[in-house]
């Protein structure tokens, strides 16, 4: 990586030769980081000089302030070159995110055919493989012999987004895939048609995206065709952009694990406003729902003031049931991601997590027994302290496992039922089996 010291130097010495040799020999993405360490004006004069056939990859890569001021600062020549280079998937993911009177100036640079493919793409709702296709793809013919497709990919490829997998259309209608490989290891005058594929993975322009980037990691795909309503070919869905998605699908499960709303923008261009709004919605509800422990503990004061010492093993109890939970909550929401979990086997995970439970459950006990009888020579409070350990773990494994399966059967999203509200639940029955079994034994 090149050190951002000695690069600002050569710019502001004005040592520009120097400058675009070292852009020509770094990597796109490596480009793209250096720059966005650079203040405004040296960001612009950097990406000036920029090789003019790395400079729509380095922007694209680039994230959107950065983006956003380059557009602006741009002069009409400069713009539509970038734009002349840009995939369409990525001036459509550009678009998004520009402001009105930008975008404004971009739909009056491109085209009116260009112009029509962006306000298509735009239309397709935010979740489709219809937002992150693009259109720029190779296509053959299936009467084309092998010699004609390599001569039609070297006229064409420059412009498209993947020349690794072709698709064979017959008026717009696919009927086939072949590879690069394939072309280039096939005899000159095979036909296409004897060479295609015909087994086509393939998805509609409003399949889920998340849905898109699953069938990537099932089959190993580089790039996946998307058919509209007529089951007409309109794009592809190539690996980066499914990969991009499942990052963007990772990082909303995490949040809302971890009781947030969801941001698209990066920790340091969210404003601590926003930080906060996210964050403080969760918290009002699970702070709320945990007044329903407080409720139940002070029903049980009189247990307290005959036997202080139970109030100690409240944490420890409330703290093994959620993190028990949550163990559950984590595994299943996993097996859901990856398809490995249908509503379906929802009674085979109930009897195989209530297994697990009281393997654990049992050993927990054991323990804390030994420790009880060791520290406070108290058989009854082992026991008290061993069964609500069971019976909480039990409950809390049974919670966690099955939350996530009826959110994912109501059509939300799994990750919603993972750790704070399970935990607060957990809390109150744990609460609940402690009090009532100690209320018994002690006869309190």
């Amino acid at each position: 990586m090149m050190d951002k010291v000695i690069f600002v130097e050569l710019l502001t010495q004005h040592h520009y030769k120097a400058v675009r040799s070292i852009l020509d020999v770094m990597n796109e993405v490596d480009i793209a980081s250096l720059l966005s360490d650079l203040d405004d004006r040296e960001l612009a004069l950097a990406f000036r000089l920029i090789p003019k056939d790395k400079a729509a990859e380095v922007f694209a890569n680039m994230n959107n302030s950065l983006q956003t001021y380059l557009v602006e600062m741009f002069t009409e020549k400069e713009l539509k070159e970038l734009l002349d280079d840009l995939y369409m998937d990525d001036t459509v993911d550009l678009l998004e995110e520009l402001p009105a009177n930008l975008v404004t100036r971009i739909l009056d640079t491109v085209s009116q055919s260009e112009r029509n493919m962006i306000n298509l793409l735009l239309n397709y709702p935010d979740d489709s493989a219809g937002s992150i296709m693009t259109t720029e793809y190779v296509g053959l013919r299936q009467s084309m012999t092998v010699e004609e497709s390599m001569a039609h990919i070297k006229r064409t490829g420059i412009h498209k987004e993947t020349i690794y997998t072709c698709y064979v259309t017959d008026k717009r209608k696919l009927i086939g895939i072949v590879t690069a490989k394939e072309l280039m290891t096939s005899d000159d005058n095979l036909l296409i048609r004897d060479l295609m594929e015909t087994e086509i993975i393939s998805v509609s322009t409003h399949t889920d995206k998340e849905e898109v980037a699953q069938l990537f990691r099932r089959y190993d795909l580089l790039a996946l065709p998307v058919l509209d309503a007529e089951g007409l070919m309109v794009g592809i869905v190539t690996f980066d952009d499914a990969m991009d998605v499942m990052v963007e699908e990772a990082t909303e499960d995490i949040t809302k694990m971890a009781a947030m709303s969801p941001s698209e923008q990066s920790y340091f261009e969210t404003s601590v406003f926003s930080h906060a709004k996210h964050r403080i919605a969760w918290l009002l509800i699970l702070m709320f729902s945990a007044t329903i422990t407080g409720t139940i503990i002070t029903k049980y004061e009189d247990a307290f003031a005959a036997i202080p010492l139970l109030v100690s093993f409240i944490p420890m109890l409330m703290d093994t049931g959620g993190n028990c939970g949550s163990q559950s909550a984590t595994l299943i929401i996993r097996g859901i991601a990856l398809n490995e979990i249908q509503f379906r086997d929802i009674f085979k995970v109930i009897f195989k997590e209530f297994r697990v439970s009281l393997i654990v459950g049992v050993a927990l006990a054991v323990a804390n027994g030994i420790r009880i009888l060791i520290m406070y020579h108290d058989t009854m409070l082992a026991l008290v302290i061993g069964c609500s350990l069971v019976i909480t773990i039990i409950l809390s494994k049974l919670i966690g496992c099955i939350l996530p399966l009826l959110a994912r059967k109501v059509n939300l999203d799994p990750a919603i039922m993972a750790s704070p509200l399970i935990t607060t639940m957990v809390d109150t029955c744990s609460i609940l089996v402690y009090f009532s079994i100690a209320t018994r034994v002690f006869n309190l």
